[in-house]
């Protein structure tokens, strides 16, 4: 079957559309639309879709063309609900069950024939981690259902009915910052929460912080800490400011100032700068606080010969200091001499290797961009050159950019079903890449695919992952069967110890004479020192669009771009051979 996906952005979810659609072995295009209705017509006169999807949109598709071709609309909302924040709403109002809905498009917006519904509790936690997890997971099995209802002769959706017991949601208006509002005099931490999980990650809380107006993001529960209501009354080593409620307190751990032409979202401290009281206190992590949270970013837990690393950077993005604190983290791990190390990654996202957003608002973006690098290369050499421990990647989560080479220093990469990587940089202004893929890519799945999964720049699922041997298992089950697989899987290796740590020993022994390690990061810095330093180079302006969310028109797997690659199979400029060094660039 022809689909063609049509959002506002290739995010999250209609990644994972595609590589669920691909996967089972349909033609599938991506359109995004940023307004153009004639680029728009011309995608769908092109490709001709038998359906058409909309996993994610902010504007509606022209009548003209819903009614030609069969169109059926994601909403992140349970049956009858309807308006552009849903899940803000649910989050907010502490439901207990939400859910999302496919749907087919109309001229009323979110009131056309039911394909698909699926519920699910509603955990209270950031908008951006229910989207991630609850609602793709329940949007897939209802694109799974609707597939198999268009093949269907004779199947017709349901309408739309207020009188139906399933019909829970109802017409709700866009949250205004009004709707959001915090009065910390007033409210309590549960509801204070309950507001900033509603807007995180976009648009965030506005409020008033030290006299700066700035948006609330990444919030959790204080359990031991007290003080007046409103009062910033501590922070953490890793930036966070400890905030009291009217019956306990809430870590906030970013913020973005609001500020014309859109501010950068950091670490909160970062953020507040000069403004910040200099004798404000800095509280330890406590015991109770759970993890994830946004105080303790890195944390190990051992079980016998076996260590978990974990690791939840805010968005996945890894600075340079976090980069520094994860090898000094697995360093010192080592030196506790378990016979396994598992790397755990995020709750939400496992990695999206280095930080954007921490390089735009830096003094010296090349700078900072070089010192970033830098630092994610130590961090994966560590890990390459730790000979004498077992290391299990256990990606449960999304990877990206150079957080999807990070797990390929590992012996073992596990991944769960489910999970999206993209193990690639060039749609970031024709970035190269570093963390040493010109040696962890190709040793796993050959130097000509490497060339394709860095070139083609699409994303694959866990299964493709393990099919082509990126990854060595792609384990069914949701994510506690996923850590418990893990665990087995490591405990397993703990008892074959003495055999892998030798294999593995001989083996780096003989790749470092074949090729040091030093020449893959010497040739991929110079790529990378070109795209850094270069007058006029289009990674900067890519990294500004996505840092300021600039909304992007094209993806890898466009209309377009797949006809091109028809024409032509790579349709990209070759990389280099391994060992060589392409002195071209995007901007030559």
């Amino acid at each position: 079957m022809r689909v063609l996906l049509v959002s506002s952005a290739f995010n999250s979810m209609t990644q994972r559309f595609f590589v669920e659609l691909t996967d089972a072995g349909h033609e599938v295009a991506v359109e995004i639309y940023a307004g153009d209705e004639g680029r728009l017509e011309g995608a769908f006169a092109s490709f001709r879709p038998d359906l058409t999807i909309a996993p994610f949109l902010t504007r509606a598709i022209p009548e003209r063309l819903w009614r030609a071709y069969l169109t059926l609309i994601v909403h992140p909302g349970v049956e009858g609900d309807r308006g552009p924040s849903a899940l803000d709403w649910a989050i907010q109002e502490r439901w207990d069950r939400w859910g999302v809905t496919l749907l087919q498009a109309e001229a009323e917006m979110d009131a056309g024939p039911i394909w698909a519904t699926r519920t699910f509790p509603l955990r209270q936690a950031p908008k951006s981690s229910v989207y991630r997890r609850e609602v793709i997971d329940g949007a897939v099995a209802c694109l799974w259902e609707a597939m198999a209802n268009v093949q269907t002769s004779g199947f017709a959706p349901r309408p739309l009915d207020y009188s139906a017991p399933t019909a829970l949601g109802r017409l709700r208006p866009s949250m205004k910052q009004a709707d959001r509002r915090i009065d910390w005099s007033r409210h309590a931490t549960a509801e204070v929460l309950a507001r900033i999980h509603a807007a995180d990650g976009v648009p965030g809380v506005l409020d008033e912080v030290f006299g700066r107006a700035v948006y609330l993001h990444a919030a959790c529960a204080e359990p031991r800490l007290r003080g007046e209501p409103g009062q910033v009354i501590a922070r953490s080593e890793s930036g966070a400011l400890c905030r009291a409620t009217v019956d306990g307190a809430v870590w906030i751990g970013r913020l973005k100032p609001k500020q014309e032409g859109g501010g950068i979202k950091r670490a909160a401290v970062q953020v507040l700068g000069d403004a910040l009281p200099a004798d404000l206190p800095v509280a330890a992590v406590s015991e109770e606080l759970p993890y994830p949270n946004p105080v303790e970013e890195v944390r190990s837990e051992r079980d016998g010969d076996v260590l978990r690393l974990r690791f939840d950077f805010h968005n996945g993005a890894m600075s340079t200091a976090q980069c520094r604190s994860l090898q000094a983290a697995f360093r010192q791990a080592r030196e506790h001499a378990p016979k396994v190390i598992v790397l755990a990654g995020g709750d939400d996202l496992w990695s999206n290797g280095i930080h954007l957003n921490e390089i735009e608002a830096s003094a010296d973006a090349a700078a900072e961009s070089w010192a970033n690098i830098v630092a994610m290369d130590d961090l994966i050499r560590e890990i390459i050159l730790a000979t004498d421990t077992v290391v299990v990647a256990a990606v449960g989560r999304n990877v990206g950019a150079g957080g999807a080479i990070l797990p390929l220093a590992a012996d073992f990469v596990l991944a769960r079903e489910g999970v999206v990587l993209n193990p690639h940089y060039r749609n970031m202004g024709w970035l190269y890449g570093s963390e040493y893929w010109t040696y962890l890519l190709p040793r796993r799945v050959g130097w000509e695919r490497a060339v394709t999964l860095t070139e083609a720049c699409l994303p694959i699922s866990a299964r493709r992952a393990a099919q082509i041997g990126l990854a060595d298992e792609a384990l069914a089950g949701d994510a506690a069967a996923f850590d418990r697989a893990v665990q087995a899987f490591a405990a397993a290796r703990a008892g074959e110890h003495a055999a892998i740590t030798g294999r593995k020993q001989a083996a780096r022994a003989a790749d470092e004479v074949q090729r040091p390690l030093a020449h893959y990061r010497r040739a991929e810095l110079t790529q990378m020192y070109r795209n850094f330093y270069q007058p006029d180079s289009p990674y900067h302006r890519a990294r500004s669009a996505f840092v300021y969310k600039r909304p992007a028109c094209w993806s890898p797997a466009s209309v377009a771009m797949l006809a091109g690659t028809a024409a032509n199979e790579t349709g990209a400029s070759p990389l280099p051979a391994p060992g060589g060094v392409c002195l071209a660039t995007a901007a030559e």
